[in-house]
């Protein structure tokens, strides 16, 4: 009996040691991947509004519950013209995915658009770049901004690329007043997507992540009071009450096709769906510019009238 109590006094401590070890290494590891997912590099801006000889001003507005300063240029028509707002992905800035020259065409066809820079991406302020979560308030205040410039609600649209499309379905989700949503490539949930996203902005390789999907979860709630499970563009879909217009790629190899399938599927039932051959991620308007141009025209026009 003697012996056994020695034995297990002899492997506790280095059991104890070793349990600590695994702790304290999932944490560390935990924090690493909720901060890897919270920063995002300042692009340079592809094209400007010069290039293409449209008139604009550059604006800025603070987003929504904070004093952060985001910067845009708004291009104009006519005053009383809808007006295009546009969300773009994680990584990029106003100017990135060829944005410009698609305002150019909008602008062609009557539309206004706003295009602007997301927190901590292009000239806009710092801010924590969580996947939408955050940005949401963004698009918000770019909202607030329309409206504090006395265009009507029902004269405002929103297309979003990526990171952006989910970012506005979380938003529009929000604000009742608007009533027209283009989405191009978005994610169905951003847990889906940890992964991917840790694999591509981490050393951890992508078939670890999983492990630490719960503590990745708590270390962003507690460190960056992020809710990476609130990031549901598929559950806030089906709280959209007009319909939408959803494009993705079928060769899509950030965020494959089958999530943009199960926005669609959870959105109004009405809602349009483009699933674009031949296509990468955010690819749609560089690959078919022509008709990529008509589709959003027709269904910016059947939303918000004819320009």
């Amino acid at each position: 009996m003697a012996m056994l109590v020695l034995r297990i006094r002899k492997w506790r401590i280095p059991l104890v040691g070793a349990l600590v070890f695994l702790a304290l290494l999932y944490g560390g590891v935990s924090v690493l991947l909720a901060n890897g997912v919270t920063k995002a590099e300042r692009e340079a801006f592809d094209h400007t509004p010069v290039e293409y000889n449209l008139p604009f001003n550059n604006v800025e507005f603070t987003t929504g519950g904070s004093d952060i300063t985001l910067k845009g240029w708004h291009i104009p028509t006519t005053e009383d013209s809808p007006t295009i707002i546009f969300v773009h992905r994680l990584g990029s800035s106003r100017a990135g995915d060829e944005a410009v020259g698609l305002a150019a065409r909008l602008w062609a066809e009557g539309f206004n658009t706003l295009l602007f820079d997301l927190r901590g991406h292009g000239t806009s302020g710092d801010g924590k770049v969580p996947g939408g979560y955050f940005e949401q308030y963004d698009l918000l205040g770019a909202y607030d901004y329309l409206i504090g410039r006395g265009v009507p609600s029902d004269n405002i649209g929103v297309i979003g690329f990526s990171m952006g499309a989910a970012t506005s379905v979380l938003g529009v989700a929000q604000e009742s007043g608007i009533h027209a949503l283009v989405v191009d490539s978005p994610f169905a949930n951003a847990s889906d997507l940890i992964a991917q996203e840790v694999a591509r902005r981490t050393p951890v390789p992508k078939w670890l992540v999983p492990l630490f999907g719960p503590g990745t979860k708590l270390a962003a709630s507690v460190l960056h009071d992020i809710k990476l499970g609130d990031i549901d563009p598929e559950s806030a879909a089906a709280g959209i009450d007009f319909p939408i217009l959803l494009i993705h790629g079928m060769e899509d190899e950030r965020i494959p096709v089958e999530q943009g399938i199960r926005v669609h599927a959870a959105s109004h039932q009405s809602s349009s769906l483009w699933l674009v051959p031949d296509t990468d991620h955010v690819d749609a308007f560089l690959n078919f510019p022509d008709e990529y141009t008509e589709r959003v025209v027709a269904y910016f026009r059947g939303r918000l009238g004819q320009p």
